[in-house]
Order: C-alpha cells, then structure tokens, then sequence
C-alpha cells in the first residue's frame, strides 16, 4: 500500500467532509474518486464511501442537532423507509456486472451535478412546509426510494434528500441536519453488504485514512457551516462534478 494512496484517499475525505458538512451534498464525489481515478476495485470503493456517510452523518448529525436543526421525527419515518431501500440497493448492485455499476455511478454522478447547477437558488427564506410531509407514508416512501438509489450507486443519501425537502419547504439548514442523519441508516446496512465482498487486506489501511479524513474534515465543515456562501459552494461541487463524471463516463465507454 504506497503512501501516495494513503494521502489521496485521506485529503479525499478530508475536503469532502468539509462540503458534507456545510451543505449535506458533495459524498458522490467518494465512490467517483476511488473507481474513477484511483481504478479500485467497486466493492472496495463503496464499501469506504459508506463507512465515510456513516461517519459524517453521525458527527453533522450530532452538530446540527446541537445548533437546533433538526427534525427527529421527519429523520424518523425516513430511516424506517430507509432501512430496507438500503439493503434493496445493495442487492441489486452485486447482481449488477461492473460495467453497469460504473455507468450507473457516472450517470448518477452526472445528473446529480447538473441538478445542483440548473436548481434555482431560493436562499434561505421560509418556504411554507408541503402537506405532504403530514403523510407517514409517503415520508417512510421518500425514505426507502432515496436508500435504493443511494445504496445502488454509492452517492450518499443527502444529494437526493437535502434538495427534496427543500423543495418540500423544509429549512435548508434542517434538511442537511435530516439528510445526515438518514444517511447514517442507509450506510450501515450497505457497509455490512459491501465491507463482506471488499478485499479487507488491501482495505484496512485505507479505512485509517478514510476515517482520519472524515472526522477532521465534518467536524471542520459544521463549525463553519453558518460563514460560508451556500449557492458558491454548489457553484464550486456543480462544476468539478459535471466535468468529472463527464470525463469518467467517456473513459468507461472507449474503454469497453
């Protein structure tokens, strides 16, 4: 294990981190680095990118709990929906052959970049709650479509939550309090599915770098969540995202 891919997969996490825990979005951009440019194994990179979601989504959860934004009983009726998506996703990913999973991941990647760039910036202001958040069941509904798609293609549950219900009228600070802690349910049944076909030899230092990165970089990111400049940031995530995946998708497709 060279000491070059031990600094890599710890920056990695380091900065990624940091954006999780301002904004909730940019945990996509883990399984894109490992399989993209690091050329690890698929089993291997997602395994690591949700030990890194379970991670960061305790601590910012924890954080932004503290600073009163949070709605447990919303994180609640997701998780229940969440729980079985996430073993869903895992399943149908490991039936999947490798080539899928990559267009799968790069395609997602794509269009999760793209949303972000073409979203309407609303700012912060209180948009008035959807009455569909009154329905349990199409919350636990949310939940567990989210966990299918996030497990399957190893994008962390906050890019599709986070700008769901802020669409739904949900404070943007809450949502990415929300969507961190439901990441959280749906990273530990896909680490259980994904950890038991990972090569651990190869893996068990970089879970060291992976975790290292992850603390520093989420607990970094909450305490400076309130000073920076939100729609910059998605800017800033857009663009690396959409170009990134633009040049792993062509790679994926001239190469097979």
């Amino acid at each position: 294990m060279s000491i070059f891919l031990f600094c890599i997969v710890l920056l990695a996490n380091l900065v990624i981190g940091i954006f999780l825990g301002i904004s909730g979005i940019a945990g996509f951009l883990l399984p894109l680095i490992y399989v993209g440019f690091l050329h690890m194994p698929v089993h291997d990179s997602l395994a690591l990118s949700f030990l890194a979601f379970a991670v960061s989504g305790v601590l910012g959860a924890y954080s932004y709990w503290k600073m009163k934004q949070m709605d447990l009983k919303l994180a609640l009726f997701l998780s229940i929906g969440s729980l079985p998506g996430a073993f869903l996703g895992v399943q149908i990913n490991v039936l999947t052959s490798d080539f899928l999973v990559k267009l799968f991941l790069y395609l997602f990647v794509l269009l999760a970049g793209l949303s972000i760039l073409l979203k309407k910036n609303k700012g912060e202001a209180e948009q008035k709650r959807s009455s569909l958040l009154d329905h349990r069941l199409f919350v636990m509904l949310l939940g567990f479509l989210t966990a299918v798609i996030c497990a399957l293609t190893g994008a962390g549950g906050p890019i599709l939550l986070v700008p769901l219900l802020a669409s739904l009228g949900v404070n943007i600070r809450v949502a990415v309090g929300v969507g961190l802690l439901n990441s959280v349910i749906i990273a530990i049944p896909s680490m259980a599915g994904y950890f038991s076909r990972a090569n651990l030899d190869s893996t068990a230092i970089l879970i060291v770098a992976s975790l290292l990165g992850t603390v520093i970089g989420i607990l970094t990111g909450t305490r400076i969540a309130n000073k920076v400049p939100i729609p910059q940031l998605k800017l800033l995530i857009a663009i690396i995202t959409i170009v990134s995946s633009v040049y792993m998708l062509a790679t994926l497709v001239l190469g097979a």
